[in-house]
């Protein structure tokens, strides 16, 4: 609880400074666009608003998901940063769009700007803030995990290439007295356009729901088999609730000489650790027993891995049990979704198997390559 209170106070602190500094930049872009009749310049103040506003959804966003969990959202609400991250790209995308816009019809009916010795120093010194501005924020974003604070500090750095342009703009107007700003304008809105588009197909995906990081899933595993009893952990499934909020299950796989007491304890002992070392609830944990009492059984696990993993698409093979008084042989197997069709490859093992062993029941589980 302590880690997640110093977390929010960090994201909402660098939100104040990102609202704060965008307040002051927008308010002296405006005047200094209308001014000097620079359309470019107007944008860019615009751009500044959005970011305050930005900031504004993260902190409301953070705020809100810090709520804890009731009858109603048991998992708690930390999915309320997604949203939030998705609003501000959608304002990304919208401030994009509308500059596009704004800088087509200059384009159609260009205005001459007056440009003044003031106002581009005021610009360029914006263009430094905004450069620091957006790798602090981003920064922070990428030390806390916060997707909005990560897509509002690259917002920022896109608003310090804006600001450039225009100074490259009016360098040219001065020198050539020719206006490239509404052309330069209708570039960079583009630019805009696509990162906004960015943003909002990656935080889609988060909401969909995304493969767990590959590091992290080995982490949890090697901490698991790291108990003397447990030989594997497989089907280690997690749900995402939030940044650095996870669920899930996993399955272990320990000799068929524990009784229900003994697995009791290390079941119990797995989850505690697990949460202590991963900050990861694990909601269940299912146990896969492998045969330790007749080697004709441990020989044949030893074959039907060979038979099974010679398939190209097949990953894994675990979870195998001999139960020669039930005459049945039972195991799990990991197909690739690069399979063109994954039930083929299930039906060909299946087949396999069952030729080498015509004699048992097969109880085979296809499994989904979660982690």
């Amino acid at each position: 609880m302590e880690k997640e209170l110093t977390r929010d106070k960090k994201i909402i602190r660098t939100s104040i400074i990102g609202i704060i500094a965008n307040a002051f930049l927008a308010a002296f872009k405006a005047v200094i666009g209308l001014m000097s009749n620079s359309i470019a310049i107007v944008m860019d103040a615009v751009n500044n608003l959005s970011d305050a506003a930005s900031s504004v959804i993260t902190i409301v966003g953070t705020k809100l998901a810090g709520k804890e969990p009731n009858r109603k959202h048991p998992f708690g609400y930390g999915r309320i940063e997604y949203l939030s991250a998705m609003v501000i790209s959608i304002l990304v995308l919208y401030a994009g769009i509308t500059a596009f816009t704004e800088s087509v019809k200059k384009i159609i009916t260009p205005d001459k700007p007056d440009y003044s010795t003031v106002s581009l120093i005021i610009v360029a010194v914006a263009v430094v803030v905004k450069i620091v501005l957006g790798r602090y924020v981003k920064g922070v974003g990428e030390k806390v995990n916060s997707d909005a604070l990560i897509n509002s500090g690259e917002d920022a750095m896109l608003d310090s290439v804006i600001s450039v342009t225009t100074l490259i703009a009016a360098g040219i107007y001065l020198i050539f007295d020719v206006s490239l700003e509404a052309w330069l304008g209708a570039i960079i809105a583009l630019v805009i356009i696509k990162s906004g588009y960015e943003m909002i197909s990656e935080t889609l995906s988060k909401l969909l729901g995304e493969r767990v990081d590959a590091e992290m899933a080995k982490e949890i595993k090697a901490t698991i088999t790291g108990f003397p009893e447990i030989r594997g952990a497989y089907d280690l499934v997690l749900h995402d609730y939030g940044p650095d909020s996870y669920n899930g299950s996993v399955h272990i796989e320990v000799p068929d000489s524990l009784s229900a007491d003994d697995l009791d304890k290390m079941i119990r002992k797995v989850q505690n650790t697990v949460y202590e070392k991963h900050h990861v609830i694990l909601t269940a944990v299912g146990v896969y027993s492998y045969n330790t009492k007749d080697q004709e059984a441990i020989s044949a696990r030893e074959n039907v891995n060979r038979l099974t993993t010679a398939h190209p698409h097949v990953l894994q093979m675990h979870g195998f049990y001999l139960d020669k008084k039930e005459k049945t042989i039972r195991f799990d197997i990991v197909v690739s979704f690069d399979a063109e069709d994954r039930k083929k490859v299930y039906r060909e093992v299946m087949e396999d198997v069952q030729k080498a062993y015509p004699d048992y029941k097969l109880q085979i589980a296809m499994d989904v390559d979660f982690s």
